[in-house]
């Protein structure tokens, strides 16, 4: 699987049109078997009786919003490209995803990419397109529902390429062949700070970590006592995603100290060497 990040553009018509792999159209209505994912704010936008499906002119129009509705929305060097476009291509031997499988692949890339974040009310509109064989594209608009400009890490192409590594493990899909490793300068040996680095890597693991459990059975209970009717339900729903929110924030807290743990330390400089001064006898 491999990850793969576009330039960003003005518009998303043309990653739509790139995803599909051919013009979008104001006819062709796209199924949830072409729109495998998407930002989970979607769920409160409804469409007509009538009308089941967007059509991929529509869907291009959705992610605009965030441009007509905040015009003067920029990022801090005063961009105004806020589609993000991203695609990831499977093996050509591997074996044909389901459905399910794909809205997982999309929504952990989401979030690897920090496009999604677990209790974030006001955060970006995306959705991912399943249209070409082996392939999945995600198209975000960086602007928030509040007009704040999404900044994505600056590391962001390598949170794609290890989190692609981890689907290949979890999907059992074909690994990508990067080569023979070079051989390190220096072999770190294990100490005790690496092995508490992977204590804590353990706990704030986005899939298999006890914090995602928890958080996960947190973001589910909100979900479903939204859909309660009455004020209190409605509180109570915001106050579980707050708690999510914080426990993603735990997470990543972990890592990062995780990560300061096994960094290489600076050896310091061995004493100078004392000259001794021989007298005669």
């Amino acid at each position: 699987m491999i990850p793969r990040l576009h330039e960003r553009t003005h518009t998303p018509h043309d990653p739509l049109a790139e995803a599909l792999g051919r013009p979008i159209s104001p006819i062709e209505g796209l199924t949830e078997y072409t729109v495998v994912a998407h930002w989970p704010g979607l769920d409160y936008f409804s469409l007509d009786d009538e009308q089941r499906t967007w059509t991929s002119v529509q869907w291009a129009e959705h992610l605009e919003g965030p441009y007509l509705e905040h015009p003067f929305a920029a990022s801090p060097d005063d961009d105004r490209r806020a589609i993000l476009h991203l695609d990831v291509r499977l093996h050509p031997d591997d074996r044909e995803l389901t459905g399910p499988e794909w809205a997982e692949t999309a929504h952990r890339l989401a979030r690897a990419a920090g496009i999604e974040i677990p209790g974030e009310e006001h955060g970006c509109r995306w959705i991912a397109i399943q249209a070409q064989p082996g392939r999945l594209d995600l198209i975000a608009n960086l602007i928030h529902l509040d007009g704040a400009w999404h900044a994505p890490p600056a590391d962001i192409l390598r949170r794609l390429s290890a989190e692609a590594r981890r689907i290949e493990q979890d999907l059992l899909l074909i690994p990508v062949r990067t080569g023979p490793t070079p051989r390190p300068a220096i072999r770190p040996a294990t100490t005790a700070s690496a092995q508490l680095a992977s204590v804590l890597t353990q706990l704030a693991d986005e899939q298999t970590g006890p914090l995602a459990t928890v958080r996960g059975l947190v973001e589910h209970t909100a979900q479903r006592i939204a859909r309660q009717p009455g004020a209190a339900g409605t509180a109570t729903a915001h106050r579980l995603e707050l708690i999510a929110r914080r426990l993603h924030a735990i997470q990543q807290d972990l890592d990062s100290t995780a990560a300061c743990l096994v960094q290489p330390r600076v050896a310091a400089a061995p004493p100078a060497a004392r000259h001794t001064v021989h007298r005669s006898p």
